[in-house]
């Protein structure tokens, strides 16, 4: 009897160790460190190659509007909710933007022009009229004033790109009595793929040309003869937006990048890199991590028409809903051919065009900067000129940052140095080209990158409180408030 309670008790105490043994182990806690060193640039690669052959079946390129985008858009969301996210794709119109036909006649010179999308057609025969340039200030055709003293009246505008957007720029000349206006480059090139935003903005015919036709233009100003016909149609995209089922839905963290590319290539620097750097970082995180505060992943549709998708995005949020996203890191181009180590200036310390994001942007930019020198490369800043998807948030008062390798702006002889490169070549030879492919994205750049991307996340996820934090849920009322 003795021995056979003894038996017992022994097998209850195997029984007892062998059940201990097969419990899972609770989930650590996410923190940057351990998100970044989830995220493989193999995995993030085999997004891009994905991207790259839906673009390749489909009239080369993911374009919104196209079937390329919708492929992009099932293949996103099928990873998310394979990964046990709840899924979202809102629908938002756009406007569709196509050109038949620019010409630029000047003398006995044909100029190569690329109309602005959305773009209103000139008159049948197209538009003659003489030159008028706008003075190239440090805010050349930004402001009314640059015209006082200038006739415009039934001019065509020569203005140089920079500093404010194409639109306000064609809305000044509009406002003086310009018929038409011709945006010169600021560098070499050609000025392409440019846009005025929407339709609504679209006020009177406008084409973008090289620095070196600006300057022929304006050298010997006499009439020049354009035409542009263009129609714009509207049409329906989607966003792509999940959200971790764990964290305080009071302070969530946000991150996002463009899934759409333009339709003259396939868009896989710009910006599958950061689709799949973001998408990664989500599939690593998963759906219920064990995080303090909620993340929110975004893939925006129609970015590459004007940041549509997400400005229809905030719009369609009421206050509580804005009030609720703590911050907000955007991820567009992070593998450049010829790339940079660049971190939104959260806090305008470059003293570069845009002032400073809202308050919180400048811990963004710590976050990222020192996660890159810890990865061995010193950041530069770059700054919030509006080109990317963080543009919707700041002007709500969200705090912003993110990582970009560059576009199609020059690298410099010091930035060579530092990273390597070629100085005087664009960060993006490939930008917004038929050669945005992957065999042209720089993977050195893009696995440190990627890394940066899921640290960024990872650190807000545990927290966004300490001296890289941004305000809190009860002071967002005050420091957001329009000043």
């Amino acid at each position: 009897m003795k021995m056979t309670k003894l038996m017992s008790v022994v097998g209850v105490l195997a029984l007892a160790v062998a059940c201990s043994s097969s419990e899972e182990e609770p989930a650590a806690d996410v923190t940057g460190a351990s998100l970044a060193q989830s995220v493989s640039a193999d995995a993030v690669v085999g997004h891009l190659q994905q991207l790259s052959d839906i673009a390749a079946a489909h009239d080369g390129n993911r374009a919104a509007g196209t079937a390329g985008y919708d492929a992009s858009v099932d293949y996103v969301s099928n990873a998310l909710k394979e990964a046990g996210f709840d899924v979202e794709t809102p629908e938002f119109e756009f406007d569709s933007f196509d050109v038949t036909t620019q010409t630029l006649r000047f003398g006995d010179r044909d100029l190569v022009v690329n109309a602005l999308s959305y773009s209103p057609a000139t008159p049948a025969g197209g538009i003659t009229a003489r030159v008028v340039g706008a003075p190239a200030d440090d805010t050349p055709g930004c402001e009314a004033t640059d015209y006082d003293g200038l006739d415009v009246t039934g001019a065509v505008v020569v203005v140089t790109r920079g500093v404010c957007p194409f639109a306000q720029k064609q809305q000044i000349a509009t406002d003086r009595g310009a018929v038409a206006v011709l945006v010169a480059n600021n560098e070499d090139g050609p000025l392409d793929s440019a846009t005025l935003g929407s339709k609504e903005d679209a006020k009177i015919p406008t084409g973008g040309i090289s620095r070196d036709d600006g300057a022929a233009l304006l050298a010997a100003p006499s009439q020049v003869t354009l035409v542009i016909d263009s129609t714009t149609t509207t049409t329906t995209s989607r966003n792509v937006i999940a959200q971790t089922k764990t964290g305080s839905t009071e302070n969530i963290v946000m991150a996002g990048a463009h899934l759409d590319s333009v339709p003259e290539g396939p868009g896989i620097n710009d910006n599958g890199t950061g689709t799949a750097s973001v998408l990664e970082s989500a599939l690593q995180l998963g759906s219920e991590p064990q995080v303090t505060n909620a993340v929110r992943f975004a893939f925006w549709g129609a970015e590459e028409l004007g940041l549509v998708g997400s400005t229809k995005y905030v719009e369609s949020l009421d206050d509580a809903g804005k009030k609720a996203i703590a911050l907000y890191m955007n991820f567009d181009m992070v593998g450049s051919n010829n790339a940079g180590y660049l971190v939104y200036d959260g806090d305008d310390s470059d003293k570069v065009g845009s002032p400073a994001g809202p308050t919180g942007s400048d811990a963004i930019e710590r976050v990222f900067s020192g996660q890159l020198l810890l990865e061995g490369e010193a950041p530069d800043g770059t700054d919030f000129d509006g080109r990317s998807d963080y543009g919707p948030f700041i002007e709500v008062g969200i705090p912003a940052g993110g990582v970009f390798t560059g576009a199609d702006e020059e690298k410099t002889e010091a930035q060579a140095a530092k990273w390597g490169g070629e100085a005087g070549k664009t960060f993006d030879p490939n930008y917004h080209t038929v050669d945005d492919t992957l065999a042209n994205v720089d993977r050195d750049a893009l696995a440190v990158n990627a890394k940066a991307v899921a640290y960024g996340i990872g650190n807000y996820a545990q927290s966004i409180e300490g001296p890289n934090g941004v305000p809190a849920f009860a002071d967002r009322d005050s420091v957001r408030a329009p000043k």
